[in-house]
């Protein structure tokens, strides 16, 4: 058994607790932008890598910033004063086995493409300006012949990785509110753009939903229009509230405005990243999608991290996968905590230690869970491999 500890968890579920808090930051949000920037920057390497040596390279491209430009918006359309600035830092392999690699290309072309499929108001050639600053990563020839022989790689780092089991009824209203703005209302609704911020807070059995919404200038004729919009928004969410709890939700739309005084939260571009707000990676939502402050959360980001032997990353993601299954598949599970350590230069699949915390329900023992928790905790490992392709073929999130 590879150093994994079952035991029962006593503390009030999430579910039961007076205040509950829980956030997640839409895809448009500086934050985000920066997390799906880094990530579909790993992703291009990686399948580059594999195009021409079989295997993944080393590379981390998590350190992408995003520095604010300047706009003026205005009803019927206004304009980007000062693009928005980012920069895609990391490392990369630049050459191997006596060969170049285009890694600032193959970084620059991602990141572009990402910011046309995921925003539809924002001009990656004309309202960015990207500065490139890759720096040279190296990889070892002994470990490319391991990793094509299917060996395990050893760790990069002494970290670690969390993830629980489920989510409760407000953090799912929370992601799937915002998910499905992104998904569905904005796409019959071209003034509502892709910077949208849910924040939910439950009191008892009392739920408030404050959602920060971008609207788009062009779209929108007068302010009239915008609380149209507004109202036809809030009414929305009112309405799918009910496919995810049955509490009593108060949804309240961008709080901030000010129609006296004609401030309300319009953009060009459907983000703030256009004028005030900068982003960084790991700054925002966890592999889960969201942030969490009534859960135990590591603070690694794992967007950009490479998909092979960073821990920070692939933990992060098994953890969140084994208390999943441990919920799904054993009976009697309140609640499900994992907690997996590394340590520097071991296999990944050998953690320094795997905690698995549970709640069980009432009548339910938690050393009769206990063998079957090890077992699914050892499956994950035993094909710790997968992860990298699910998350090279874009199959889980890291934010």
């Amino acid at each position: 058994m590879r150093n994994i500890y079952v035991q029962e968890l006593k503390q009030i579920p999430v579910e039961q607790q007076m205040i509950e808090i829980v956030e997640r930051k839409g895809i448009g949000h500086p934050d985000s932008l920066a997390d799906g920037i880094a990530e579909a920057m790993s992703r291009a390497l990686s399948r580059e890598y594999i195009r021409r040596y079989g295997v993944v390279l080393h590379h981390n491209t998590d350190e992408t910033q995003i520095v604010a430009g300047k706009a003026k918006p205005a009803f019927g359309g206004g304009e980007l004063i000062q693009p928005i600035f980012i920069l895609l830092v990391g490392r990369a392999t630049k050459e191997f086995d006596g060969v170049s690699i285009p890694a600032d290309r193959i970084v620059l072309k991602a990141a572009k493409d990402y910011i046309r499929s995921a925003m539809a108001n924002l001009d990656p050639e004309t309202d960015i300006i990207f500065d490139v600053r890759i720096g040279e990563g190296s990889t070892d020839l002994r470990d490319v012949f391991a990793r094509r022989k299917g060996e395990v790689s050893m760790a990069n780092d002494t970290s670690f990785g969390i993830g629980f089991a489920p989510f409760t009824e407000t953090e799912n209203l929370v992601y799937n509110v915002e998910r499905r703005i992104y998904n569905e209302f904005r796409k019959q609704e071209k003034a509502v753009g892709e910077d949208v911020k849910v924040m939910g807070l439950r009191e008892g059995d009392k739920i408030t939903l404050t959602v920060a919404c971008a609207f788009v200038d062009r779209y929108l004729n007068n302010i009239k229009e915008y609380i149209a919009v507004k109202d036809e928004l809030t009414n929305w969410i009112k309405e799918i509230t009910g496919e995810y709890t049955e509490r009593e939700v108060n949804v309240q739309v961008n709080t901030a405005d000010d129609y006296e005084r004609n401030c309300v939260y319009l953009t060009v571009t459907g983000t703030s990243a256009e004028q005030g707000d900068d982003g960084s990676v790991g700054r925002g939502n966890r592999c889960n999608g969201l942030i969490t402050p009534c859960r135990p959360m590591s603070m690694e980001a794992s967007s950009g991290k490479n998909p092979i032997n960073h821990v920070g990353k692939i933990y992060n993601i098994l953890a969140n996968l084994i208390a999943k299954d441990c919920y799904e598949n054993i009976e009697g599970i309140v609640e499900v905590y994992v907690k997996i350590l590394s340590q520097i230069g071991k296999p990944i699949n050998e953690p320094r230690a795997l905690s698995i915390q549970i709640i069980p329900k009432k009548g339910y023992e938690v050393e009769k869970m206990e063998k079957q928790a090890v077992e699914i905790a050892e499956g994950w490992l035993d094909n710790i491999l997968k992860i990298t392709d699910m998350v090279i073929e874009g199959k889980v999130s890291t934010f």
